[in-house]
């Protein structure tokens, strides 16, 4: 028990980290006259738009269309030697007006919901395994993905981030869900 607390509490450093080096990113970026492009946790408002904007260039894992005009598009899927994959992407308003974020993505558990609005409901279904991995959380609870979620306008996007356990070291190809999203196969790096 006291290893799993140990990982969440590294997790959870982990993804503090990465939230202050993307808020800096995000204050070194100018004035970008779009901001704030949605409502957000602190945590991801200052990163979305360098790495938005990143992720156009590359070639997408898999683009996912979802209700009301939602576009995920996943950019990267990176397994660590801490045995975690982050999955990065960005989400994108490709109606004509502004959707508020559906609560459906942050899954059904009590736990996350009570956490507000974020992409809690995600999964990673290893079907060579035959295991369902769900996003990580920290020891309070809170999701370890892109969280304060509500309202995107049209047209802007929005950069999100997915934490799991790793799946096998070779085990490179998941299905990845999240509700109200279609499911599409995602390769897993590093």
């Amino acid at each position: 028990m006291s290893i799993r607390i140990s990982t969440r509490r590294g997790t959870r450093s982990l993804a503090v980290l990465l939230s202050l080096t993307l808020g800096a990113v995000g204050c070194s970026s100018g004035g970008d006259d779009e901001k704030p492009k949605a409502t957000v946790s602190t945590s991801t408002a200052d990163g979305a738009g360098p790495s938005a904007q990143e992720g156009n260039a590359e070639e997408p894992l898999a683009e996912l269309q979802g209700s009301n005009g939602l576009l995920l598009r996943i950019v990267s899927a990176e397994r660590d030697s801490g045995g975690f994959v982050t999955v990065n992407g960005e989400l994108k308003n490709d109606g004509d007006k502004s959707v508020a974020v559906p609560s459906g993505l942050s899954g059904n558990e009590t736990e996350i919901i009570r956490n507000g609005r974020s992409l809690g409901g995600a999964t990673l279904v290893d079907s060579k395994s035959k295991k369902r991995y769900y996003v990580l959380r920290d020891t309070e609870g809170r999701p370890l993905t892109t969280t304060g979620l509500s309202t995107i306008k049209a047209g802007d996007r929005l950069a999100v981030f997915m934490q799991f356990p790793s799946p096998p070291a070779d085990t490179t190809e998941v299905t990845f869900q999240l509700p109200t999203f279609a499911s599409a196969t995602i390769s897993i790096s590093g």
